[in-house]
């Protein structure tokens, strides 16, 4: 199980990769970790083309070939008949390697795709299982997905890559994908744009945040799973003790007003920010403007980017034990992982670590753990490997 050491292979390879949109028009960690493997490829001299939907027709800036497919506006069959479509008819050559990252995108041309070329999928959840969860989607639709779209897509891939072990596990125990077949490499950042360059003073002043209290802060989309609820209640229980403490709360989803209305009758009006939609740019200013990130996920969190990004800001993070993230945190510091996802364990936890009676790690400490085991340059070496092994 887990990545296996394939010897670096220097020579430079013809890489077709199917993603999804484009970052940082389309935000969110898929499309991130997309843009950002590209790249890197790019950087090492292979030549990738990024096919995906709602792609720039042309960017003269990047070092990638993109290759739109569809629009994201048109109706979902249309889009995947644009998608084969536009895939036949814009092959030249034939790559040395094909890496796959969405299923429902790649299942309109996973039976056109040239023989003969090792086909890596990239799983970043199971995407049924999360409709499931996140909308009122019908059991048919739910079927469809898992078998019809999910399931015959992975049963034409040579390889996978995921996250997590926790990943791995849903991977292997609900579509039967073999572990031989599974490498666990986990995410990156982008340590150049991630990084301590603010004091926290500086970041806030920034931001219009205040100085002179202690700050949370999550950057989540707002539907169930990701657990804003619970740490709105969190917070709500600890706020008698801890009176000044401030959370900010960055990004969109169907649960933004309800959230906003929680927040109220929780009188939490004057504790509890919503930001909306924060520009790529400012993410990095409000990681360092922060003592604290919290991750509060109830579910299917397959990695937990944010919390590799505000460690690599100097930020320690706080996360609930699901998924990938306590993965990144058990070995650096396990205080810092809840006892389970209720609500009375976060403010537990967040009671703990305002009234200092669990210690941070450092602004330093947190930025050369990101560094050493999550730098973007070292992940997409170890993904190449897979992706031409």
């Amino acid at each position: 199980m887990g990545c296996k050491n394939e010897n670096f292979n220097t020579k430079s390879a013809s890489i077709l990769t199917l993603g999804l949109g484009w970052f940082p028009k389309t935000p969110g960690g898929l499309e991130r970790y997309i843009y950002e493997l590209t790249h890197q490829l790019a950087n090492r001299q292979d030549q990738i083309e990024l096919c995906g939907v709602g792609l720039p027709e042309i960017d003269i800036n990047s070092p990638i070939k993109l290759t739109n497919l569809a629009s994201p506006e048109q109706p979902i069959w249309q889009r995947l008949w644009s998608i084969r479509n536009n895939f036949k008819k814009s092959r030249i050559g034939k790559p040395d390697a094909i890496n796959l990252h969405f299923a429902l995108y790649s299942f309109p041309i996973i039976d056109i795709l040239p023989q003969n070329v090792p086909i890596t999928f990239n799983f970043h959840g199971p995407w049924a299982s999360e409709s499931e969860q996140e909308v009122a989607t019908n059991k048919f639709s739910i079927i469809i997905k898992r078998l019809l779209i999910e399931k015959s897509t992975y049963n034409r891939c040579d390889r996978f890559i995921v996250l997590s072990k926790a990943f791995g596990n849903i991977l292997h125990q609900q579509y039967q994908v073999p572990w031989e077949k599974i490498h666990i490499i986990p995410g990156g950042v982008n340590i150049h744009r991630f990084q301590p360059n603010l004091s926290p003073q500086e970041a806030r002043q920034q931001l219009g945040w205040p100085d002179d209290r202690p700050i949370l802060f999550t950057s989540r989309r707002l539907v169930y799973r990701m657990g804003i609820d619970k740490l709105l209640q969190a917070l709500a229980i600890i706020k008698p003790k801890i009176p000044d403490v401030w959370l900010a709360i960055a990004g969109r989803g169907y649960m933004q007003d309800a959230l906003q209305q929680q927040a109220k009758e929780l009188g939490l009006e004057n504790t509890v920010k919503f930001l909306g939609f924060l520009p790529d740019e400012q993410l990095p200013i409000a990681y360092q403007a922060a003592d604290l990130t919290v991750m509060p996920s109830q579910s299917f969190e397959g990695f937990g980017l944010a919390v590799v990004e505000s460690l690599a800001c100097g930020t320690p993070v706080l996360c609930t034990p699901v998924g990938g993230m306590p993965e990144i945190l058990r070995q650096f510091s396990p205080d810092l992982i809840t006892s389970s996802i209720e609500v009375y364990d976060i403010a537990e936890k967040l009671k703990n670590i305002l009234l200092g009676e669990i210690q941070l790690p450092s602004r330093q400490t947190c930025r050369d753990y990101a560094v050493t085991n999550y730098d973007w340059s070292l992940i997409a070496q170890k993904v190449r490997d897979i992706i031409l092994a």
